[in-house]
């Protein structure tokens, strides 16, 4: 009986999570863990097993940066998904440096040359997790992704970089790639510590009584979507791998909400829950590392990928928000846990 399990196992497919452990990265994983499939989880941290998980869940861990622990990372894989990305902590969390080129470009390169297919073999599949922000300074607030791309920081121009390589490897017939750029990602994940980007960071400080400040006055308008979503259009991303290949994919839930009402109501419930009266939200000048994208609006039309896929929000911001403040608020009950004011699509 055991033997018979095995041979089965072995005939799922497998699909391979690239920087399993971060914020995207975790919220895929307990996606991918209900589905009868293989999956494997790399990542320089250990990734954590959902409890309920179906899949057969095999953890590595290492330096994917370092082409020998990527090769073997994704060795026989039937998917991959790329989910890192370089984002430090502070000013320069947009990717300048030698090690964000490194991660950001030097891994994508890399992949397609190490998951070259056998003369007779089958293309994997290749999902890359990119940004919505790589399209720039759109002359129109909506963007559906056939906007012509001139990403403003080193961050958006290495994620453009890596999805043109991709794009390369797949009109080669090396693999089968494509990118879905996600927007302004909201959201904690069970088991792991902590979120990222800057409603996340604004939270943590209103949990800590602190005032949440803004760069602008509040108009600017962000596409927020829950990470939970997000994890469900890469699974909705994998049933119709045939029908995207080949192009980038824009994610988002139609709507560009400003940033000054959603603080206004990140501050309300944090009152609730803590019992103080809510923080104040303030402008207050902007740093000089700020980028003219920063103040720059944007709502995403992902219509294309729906229309393909079938693929829907299911929370609305309400319901995303006051996730994330739950979560956030119990987090830092039980132990000190600081929000990372870093943005972006993927982390390790």
């Amino acid at each position: 009986m055991t033997g018979r399990h095995d041979e089965q196992a072995t005939q799922r497919p497998l699909v391979t999570v690239l920087g399993a452990s971060g914020f995207v990265g975790a919220a895929v994983t307990r996606e991918f863990a209900r589905r009868p499939v293989r999956l494997r989880l790399v990542s320089r941290s250990r990734a954590v097993v959902p409890r309920d998980a179906v899949a057969d869940i095999e953890v590595r861990t290492g330096d994917l940066t370092e082409e020998a622990v990527l090769t073997d990372a994704v060795e026989g894989s039937d998917v991959v998904i790329h989910l890192l990305a370089y984002m430090s902590a502070g000013a320069n969390w947009r990717g300048a440096g030698s090690a964000a080129e490194r991660v950001n470009v030097g891994t994508m390169r890399r992949l397609t040359e190490i998951l070259r297919p056998a003369p007779d073999g089958r293309p994997v599949t290749v999902i890359y997790a990119g940004t919505a922000s790589q399209v720039g300074l759109s002359a129109t607030t909506r963007v559906d992704g056939s906007e012509p791309d001139e990403p403003q920081s080193s961050y958006d121009r290495q994620k453009l970089t890596a999805q043109r390589v991709l794009e390369a490897a797949t009109r080669a017939g090396h693999v089968h790639g494509f990118t879905l750029r996600l927007p302004t990602v909201i959201g904690c994940v069970p088991g792991r510590v902590g979120s990222k980007g800057v409603v996340a960071a604004m939270i943590g400080r209103a949990l800590a009584g602190e005032p949440i400040t803004m760069w602008h006055d509040g108009s600017v308008r962000r596409d927020l979507l829950h990470v939970e979503d997000v994890a469900r259009a890469f699974t909705a991303a994998v049933d119709h791998g045939h029908e995207l290949v080949g192009r980038h994919w824009m994610i988002g839930s139609g709507r560009g909400e400003p940033l000054g009402a959603v603080f206004d109501r990140v501050a309300k419930l944090v009152s609730v829950r803590t019992g103080e009266a809510p923080v104040q939200v303030l402008t207050v000048p902007s740093p000089e590392y700020a980028e003219l994208g920063d103040f720059h609006s944007m709502e995403i039309d992902s219509s294309a990928f729906r229309g393909v896929t079938g693929w829907l929000p299911r929370l609305t911001l309400e319901e995303g928000l006051e996730r994330t403040v739950d979560d956030l608020h119990r987090q830092a009950r039980s132990a000190p846990a600081v929000a990372d004011s870093a943005g972006g699509s993927g982390d390790d």
